[in-house]
């Protein structure tokens, strides 16, 4: 029996079929050929010798891989949840109270200033953090100008503190994505709602805490597995601040497969690596998308 197409489903296979092309090519061909090469001990050039899972025995004795862990931890604490509580904040304070005391034009300008550091390159923003942070840089510089001489430090170059400073750049960094993201979704609570609660004596904060919040509740699902995500492949803002110093203070698995891949030519065990970040990307993203369907549901 011969069957026929519907235009629709023909109209759609037509319209998606490049984009599934590059994704085969870009992204699940790259996937699994780091898969295999993360069983194999190769230096990029020659052919593979086939290992099986040694890369990964070695990987999890690795005192180095631990180390980018347990700074991935704090790193995601900079990208993802202190922007996203910070956002939700600054979006309901510029939405709720600036807006209706000194008009739109105000909050236009700090939502702009605040996004600004997301259109900025991360080469750019990050050459100037570290200009400055430098001993010799801007904030050295102003605290000696005005006698404060003992507060000077190397900010990026002392284990203790490297990694602290990081987290403060990522913060500022990535605040824009999620005050955006929040004033958006504001546009979508009843005004109504926020004038019957101030009748009925509600401060700013219980609007906030008892309204914005639970309505604003999927954004703020949004927002955690895109930037949790993000986190875990940082690499852009490292490299450019720190090289994963001093030391290892500042090191995180993307820069860590980094330096496999291209300075020790260990391309087997930056595979590895890789594969490694790829699958805990895939389930944290698939657990907290799985818990939001099930609150949605």
């Amino acid at each position: 029996m011969k069957t026929t197409r519907h235009p629709r489903t023909t109209g759609y296979a037509v319209f998606l079929a490049p984009g599934l092309l590059l994704s085969l090519l870009f992204l699940v061909v790259p996937l699994v050929m780091t898969f295999y090469y993360s069983l194999t001990q190769w230096q990029g050039i020659g052919d593979p010798t086939w290992i099986g899972l040694d890369n990964y025995t070695r990987l999890f004795s690795d005192a180095d891989f631990w180390a980018s862990f347990r700074n991935i931890a704090f790193v995601i604490i900079g990208i993802a949840v202190v922007p996203t509580l910070l956002g939700l904040f600054l979006a309901a304070l510029l939405f709720d109270y600036v807006g209706k005391k000194h008009g739109d034009g105000l909050v236009s300008v700090f939502r702009s200033g605040l996004y600004l550091p997301q259109v900025i390159p991360v080469a750019v923003t990050g050459l100037m953090w570290g200009w400055i942070l430098a001993p010799e840089g801007a904030v050295n510089s102003v605290l000696e100008t005005i006698g404060l001489s003992s507060l000077t430090e190397n900010w990026l170059g002392d284990p203790d503190l490297a990694l602290w400073i990081v987290l403060g750049v990522l913060v500022w960094m990535q605040l824009g994505y999620p005050l955006v993201l929040f004033m958006s979704g504001l546009q979508r609570i009843d005004p109504e709602l926020y004038e019957a609660a101030s009748l009925d004596g509600a401060s700013w904060w219980q609007r906030f805490t008892r309204i914005t919040v639970p309505i604003l509740r999927p954004e703020v699902y949004v927002v955690l597995v895109t930037t949790t995500i993000a986190g875990l492949k940082v690499f852009a803002q490292i490299f450019v601040l720190t090289g994963g110093g001093p030391g290892n203070a500042t090191l995180v698995p993307a820069y860590f497969a980094y330096q496999n891949f291209f300075e020790r030519a260990d391309v087997g065990y930056g595979s590895a690596i890789s594969s490694t970040i790829t699958l805990l990307v895939l389930i944290i993203a698939g657990t907290m998308l799985a818990r939001q369907a099930r609150e949605d549901g």
